[in-house]
């Protein structure tokens, strides 16, 4: 129950040390808003981490042909493993619980120039097929993306994206308009939603044409750079299955050891999962008894001036007692005090500390390795009881010394 006299009696003593109640208070202010900062930049790595797979399935497995690096059935190291059409095919037919699979074929070496009349730009060229999309999300705009028809018959389509678009028709509608490719004409079918990594770069995006086009017209044969494959089971223990199928299946076809890393480089969207939600969950570990250090110090601080609170309130607390204060009414009165102190102070460090955390992300672009520093609302109010209940624990020591005081000693206390 509300006892108007008590609060009074804790406003007044507040009032005479006013220093001393600040600079208590500033100690459990720093707490937690350490915490919340650490907390909230915890986050934001979080989720710039999330942000760089946000397009991709997380049941995924990326393949590239690399070198080898060990002799092999009499065959020599330092060979080239050339993936093509056939791997994807063989792999398609091989892995169980096989979903998506799909070859890319990315165009480098300059030859990625686009032109309309006289705008151009030079922008990454990717020859995809139509299952692209169920590995990679691709938002399209306008029009469609690459079919399956396109990709049999070889046809000349395009899919831009908006800084394309806007480089090569300055506002145009790009639909059905034709564009060169290195000189060769291609008709524009969709506008895809591109964005920039974020990283204080001008990056440039990507542009989508049919993979038989990209093997046709730069004389590729059915080569491809990359196999990305999806697959039903999506566990860690799943996900190392499928992986160690793959390079077996490529090992084969390609004869290369098997063991060799630097055949085929594998990258296991499942296993980086894995990896950085450990790594993440360590760092946030870590941040909270950091934060939580922060916090107990203050709280210990609070214990300490409350101590000495007690001390020069000796004669006033024997007086009380004198005239029929009972401990209960002593103890209460300190932890309240206690409780009050902490509480006021950790209210100000959390609002200031998600303030600021507002503040970070408004002014700061985000990018992929830092985004969005937030904290969620019931981790600050879980951390903020727990303040007052550390304060209402550190009013406990001092008040039972309080509640400990004999009257007749109190009155002689100088």
């Amino acid at each position: 129950m509300f006892d108007r006299e008590q609060w009074a009696e804790i406003f007044d003593t507040i009032g005479k040390n006013k220093l001393r109640t600040v600079l208590t208070g500033f100690s459990v202010f720093w707490g937690i808003f350490m915490l919340i900062i650490l907390l909230g930049t915890g986050r934001g790595l979080s989720n710039g981490f999330q942000y760089g797979f946000r397009n991709t399935a997380k049941n995924t497995i990326n393949l590239w042909g690399g070198q080898t690096s060990k002799p092999w059935q009499g065959l020599a190291a330092e060979r080239e493993v050339q993936l093509d059409m056939r791997d994807v095919e063989a792999l398609r037919t091989s892995i169980s619980g096989l979903l998506h699979i799909t070859g890319t074929l990315r165009v480098w070496r300059g030859n990625s120039q686009l032109s309309r009349g006289k705008h151009y730009g030079s922008f990454g060229i990717s020859g995809v097929t139509a299952e692209y999309t169920q590995l990679q999300q691709v938002r399209i705009l306008r029009g469609r993306f690459i079919n399956e028809v396109d990709q049999l018959h070889a046809r000349k389509v395009i899919v831009l994206a908006e800084d394309s678009r806007d480089a090569l028709f300055k506002g145009g509608d790009p639909i059905n308009q034709w564009v060169q490719v290195n000189n060769i004409p291609f008709q524009v079918v969709g506008i895809y939603q591109f964005e920039a990594g974020g990283r204080g770069m001008n990056q440039n995006s990507q542009v989508f044409i049919p993979l038989s086009v990209v093997q046709r017209v730069f004389n590729e044969q059915q080569n491809v750079d990359r196999i990305s494959l999806s697959f039903a089971d999506g566990s860690l223990a799943g996900s190392k299955q499928a992986a160690q199928r793959a390079v077996a299946v490529l090992s084969q076809r390609h004869r290369f050891d098997p063991t060799d890393p630097r055949a085929v480089y594998v990258n296991n969207n499942v296993e980086n999962a894995e990896l950085f939600g450990n790594v993440f969950a360590g760092i946030n570990g870590f941040l909270w008894i950091i934060g939580i250090g922060t916090i107990v110090a203050g709280i210990v601080g609070v214990s300490n001036i409350m101590l000495i609170t007690v001390k020069e309130r000796t004669r006033e607390i024997g007086i009380r007692k004198a005239l029929g204060a009972t401990p209960a009414n002593v103890v209460g009165q300190v932890i309240m005090e206690a409780v009050f102190v902490s509480a006021m102070a950790g209210y100000l460090g959390l609002v200031c500390g998600v303030g600021l955390l507002e503040f970070i992300a408004s002014k700061m672009p985000g990018t992929d390795m830092f985004r969005d520093p937030s904290i969620n609302l019931g981790t600050a109010l879980w951390a903020l009881a727990v303040l007052v209940a550390a304060g209402a624990l550190a009013g406990l020591i001092p008040a039972r010394r309080a509640a400990a005081i004999r009257p007749i000693e109190a009155l002689r206390d100088e």
